[in-house]
């Protein structure tokens, strides 16, 4: 029997991937069994690290915060388009998405939205420096995704824009086109091929950090009702 839920989260570890500048990640001791009779973790880390999502104050200063946004725009129906082909560094546009878009208009249109999310395969470079080289979105594919009424996009990869590593800035014109229109980022996904069949609800749900641009989430994606019962 196909699985019912699928876990689209990357393990925070001392390996995990960061966006370069980004703070580091750390989890250790702080209190433990034998010294204090009960373990407690000290946790640091950024506010984008591993599978997250990105609130519109990621690059507006008069956008919402993660706290502020409701819960309900965190779940949503999901298309998966599979643009497997892309190769490192090169451009995800609209002509690799359009064959979709009679199917994200279809389930925008339902209780709960759509998110698209891109599966570009890049999640298995995770913990690698070819990871830093995915795949990226174009400024109008995404602007095009939104006029359909995606309420969230969301890519297996660093990043929906491209990622560099020798200190230049790069275009963020995804992130202005989504968080600009008051929609939502996730990135850092993993699992997407698994989601290839059926219809799928994906939660991502992030921690209720007050005044924050962006929030670590446990990302899953769970059978609707009606494909569990065809199931």
């Amino acid at each position: 029997m196909p699985p019912t839920y699928v876990d689209l989260t990357h393990t925070l570890d001392d390996n995990v991937q960061i966006y370069p500048g980004d703070p580091a990640f750390s989890c250790c001791p702080a209190l433990t069994i034998s010294k204090d009779g009960l373990n407690v973790q000290s946790i640091s880390m950024g506010s984008h690290t591993g599978t997250h999502v990105d609130a519109p104050y990621h690059f507006f200063e008069n956008g919402a915060h993660v706290d502020s946004i409701p819960l309900s725009a965190f779940v949503g129906n999901v298309v998966v388009v599979d643009v497997t082909s892309k190769l490192r560094k090169s451009l995800i546009t609209w002509e690799d998405l359009a064959a979709s878009s009679n199917l994200i208009r279809r389930k925008a249109a339902l209780e709960h939205g759509v998110f698209v999310l891109l599966h570009t395969g890049w999640s298995r470079h995770w913990q690698s420096d070819a990871y830093f080289d995915h795949p990226f979105l174009s400024r109008d594919a995404a602007q095009r995704l939104i006029d359909l009424g995606v309420k969230l996009i969301g890519i297996d990869t660093l990043s929906p824009d491209e990622t560099r590593v020798d200190g230049t800035t790069p275009d963020f014109g995804v992130h202005e086109t989504v968080l600009g229109a008051g929609a939502l980022l996730a990135e850092n996904l993993t699992n997407l091929a698994a989601l290839g069949s059926g219809d799928w609800l994906v939660t991502l749900a992030p921690l209720k950090l007050k005044g924050c641009d962006g929030s670590p989430v446990r990302a899953f994606a769970s059978r609707t009702k009606a494909d569990s019962e065809c199931a």
